[in-house]
């Protein structure tokens, strides 16, 4: 056979496809053998690339991690505001916001309780995310809009707090719960002397978990 002159076109294919698929079908109801049909390429073509449907969600998930990853950079780079706190706070509005960042939400929240999934999650949120929030807010310290002696750590509960402790889907709460979450969240960012948690921010994230299914209902 001869050899595949494009491998990156290849997984890019693999992963768009069975992305799609997930949506669709369910992570769950789609089986390898679903994939390699959509695709007509032949199982070896696959396992080339990944030895399980497991290693292909891992792809997808990091694929969409890299993604929001790029664009907090984006945002740092190009969000204009009077100070550091005020683009912060629009920063954090614009990620809950933006579609894209969350296209595999409907994946990810069949997943929610698996252990290697929210492991992953926290060492994103702590160790991508949270320096970049970290150094806005030393330079919020400089311009006098945020005070906090500990911006790095600041920034790593936030993060923990906002991807973990907030989910409704983790922990089977309901709206108003989590509501009530995101209101402790905002009272105590502001205490620790970063005030970055909107009244929007909250309203957006509540509503983001129920376009999404996410809050059990009162019975």
């Amino acid at each position: 056979m001869a050899r595949n002159k494009y491998p990156e076109q290849t997984l890019e294919q693999i992963l768009s496809v069975s992305t799609v698929l997930f949506k669709e079908k369910g992570y769950e109801k789609t089986s390898i053998q679903d994939i390699i049909d959509k695709l007509g390429m032949s199982k070896g073509a696959i396992y080339h690339h990944f030895r399980s449907k497991e290693e292909i969600l891992l792809a997808v998930m990091e694929k969409q991690f890299s993604y929001a990853t790029q664009m907090f950079d984006n945002l740092i780079n190009n969000t204009q505001a009077a100070n550091s706190k005020e683009k912060l706070t629009k920063i954090l509005e614009h990620i809950v916001a933006d579609p894209k960042a969350h296209s595999i939400d409907s994946i990810l929240i069949t997943q929610i309780k698996n252990p290697q999934f929210v492991v992953t999650g926290i060492k994103n949120g702590v160790n991508k995310d949270a320096p970049s929030i970290a150094k806005i807010m030393l330079e919020g310290k400089e311009d006098g809009s945020i005070n906090t002696d500990f911006p790095t750590e600041c920034a790593e509960i936030f993060m923990l707090l906002v991807n973990i402790w907030i989910n409704p889907i983790l922990f089977e709460r309901e709206h108003d719960d989590t509501v009530n979450r995101l209101r402790f969240l905002q009272q105590m960012m502001k205490g620790l002397g970063a005030d970055i948690v909107s009244d929007q921010l909250i309203n957006k994230l509540s509503e983001h978990y129920s376009d999404i299914g996410g809050y059990i209902q009162n019975e």
